[in-house]
């Protein structure tokens, strides 16, 4: 066991619990912490599955915050609040299809061209104007939706469409839910709340591809990397329970503004950091 690799591994677990919630991209911060932060004793195609699969964590950690609101199986349940659990499900499934669908075909090619500091940077800076520029129109706007159950298919199609850029590094798959929900009517609430659902089936998914992939080609875990990968699982859970909450709270009383100067200001700095490296 390298006790390096295991702290760099509680690094990179903080990073993804804190950036997966907030809409600032956790792929993009992971790429970036690369540069800063190696393993010692793994071999990169173990640091490529890394990377997805200790979302899990991430995963787990709405699984137990929403526990009650994604269950249609308690006996405590009326028949219409199971109803409405159900539906929420459809919902779900309907919005992750384009995104499951884009993300089988072209996996591999965007792991190749689109996984790199240059496109983070872009999606960073574009996505912040957006954000600032969509919350100051914001007060206008009229809410048609409160909450998830409210939601109609359609609502939740475009979502899913909207989703599909989420593939592109930086983009932040929260970020681009949450602003998608915004611009159709969805209250603030709702929309960080759908955006967790939706994260259920598409980040199991992903880490699900992406095992499979390894070990077809043969790889295996070594013991460090094991532990390496259950380390990193472990901290992004523990952190995600907090964010979650944090984010919850937050935007009770605050809008998304904030999250849009900060898009700007890292994709700003990453600009020049590559400048003064070549």
């Amino acid at each position: 066991m390298n006790l390096t690799d295991i702290i760099i591994a509680i690094i990179y677990g903080l990073v993804e619990g804190i950036t997966e919630w907030l809409p600032i991209s956790s792929t993009g911060h992971l790429i970036i912490l690369n540069d800063f932060l190696s393993f010692k004793e793994v071999n990169p195609s173990f640091f490529e599955l890394f990377l997805v699969v200790i979302q899990l964590g991430a995963i787990f950690a709405v699984v137990v915050s929403y526990f009650k609101k994604l269950n249609p199986f308690s006996k405590k349940l009326e028949k219409e609040e199971k109803k409405s659990i159900y539906k929420t499900w459809i919902l779900i499934l309907i919005s992750c299809i384009p995104a499951a669908i884009v993300g089988l075909l072209f996996d591999d090619l965007l792991d190749k061209y689109l996984y790199n500091k240059l496109t983070v940077s872009i999606t960073l800076i574009v996505y912040g104007i957006v954000f600032i520029i969509l919350e100051y129109f914001n007060s206008k706007r009229q809410i048609k939706y409160e909450e998830v159950k409210d939601f109609t298919y359609k609502t939740a199609l475009i979502i899913g469409l909207a989703q599909v850029l989420a593939l592109i590094p930086g983009t932040s798959r929260s970020g681009i839910t949450i602003i998608s929900a915004l611009l159709i009517g969805c209250s603030r609430k709702s929309s960080c709340e759908f955006s967790f659902f939706l994260s259920l089936p598409i980040m199991i998914g992903a880490s699900l591809l992406k095992l499979v992939k390894y070990f077809i080609k043969g790889n295996l875990l070594t013991l460090n990397e094991g532990l390496v990968l259950f380390t990193g699982i472990i901290m992004s859970f523990a952190v995600s329970i907090l964010i979650i909450n944090f984010l919850m709270n937050y935007i009770k009383k605050k809008d998304f503004k904030i999250f849009g100067y900060y898009r700007i200001i890292l994709g700003i700095v990453l600009i020049f950091y590559m400048i003064s490296m070549n």
